[in-house]
């Protein structure tokens, strides 16, 4: 997700929330609760869980993996439906923390757009808790934003108002 901020070519104008170098920029919003879950630092256990997912037709929108202490990985989860998540892991056994909630956006990708999507945030008061965007070099990007469980329905309330007048 272009992120330059301050680098725009000469002469062109600053691309808002919803354009891009003059076009308009498909953007959707969508909220999504995430779960987080621990297993041990071995890529087989890792490929184990999310193999175990798919056998379970759990369809995840965003995942990520970081250390936990010396000997964990945590992940965490970002289903399309929380409750085939759910469903899986008590089948499972596995112990799951959430849900707790985010918001995911997907668009066509611009210089700036990153810029725009935390202008809209600041604007409405809400502080951001973490985030973590990607391209798919082709001109589309998906973020995941974090907020603190207290600002989520403003945030939420916010990026909806934008995803409407793109």
């Amino acid at each position: 997700m272009a992120a330059a901020y301050g680098n725009r070519e000469e002469g062109a104008e600053p691309a808002g929330l919803g354009r891009g170098k003059g076009k308009t920029m498909s953007l959707t919003v969508r909220t999504v609760e995430y779960f987080y879950a621990r297993v041990e630092n071995d890529p087989a256990r890792a490929y184990e869980f999310l193999e175990r997912l798919a056998t379970e037709d759990v369809n995840l929108l965003a995942f990520s993996a970081v250390p936990f202490g010396l000997n964990h990985v945590e992940l965490t989860l970002f289903p399309d439906r929380s409750d085939s998540l759910l469903q899986a892991a008590t089948k499972l056994g596995w112990n799951l923390t959430g849900p707790q909630h985010a918001v995911l956006i997907q668009g066509d990708d611009h210089l700036g757009a990153a810029a725009d999507i935390h202008r809209c945030l600041r604007e409405a008061g809400v502080g951001i808790y973490a985030s973590s965007g990607v391209t798919d070099g082709a001109g589309h990007f998906g973020y995941v934003i974090y907020f603190r469980e207290t600002d989520y329905p403003e945030a939420a309330r916010a990026l909806a108002s934008v995803a409407l007048k793109a």
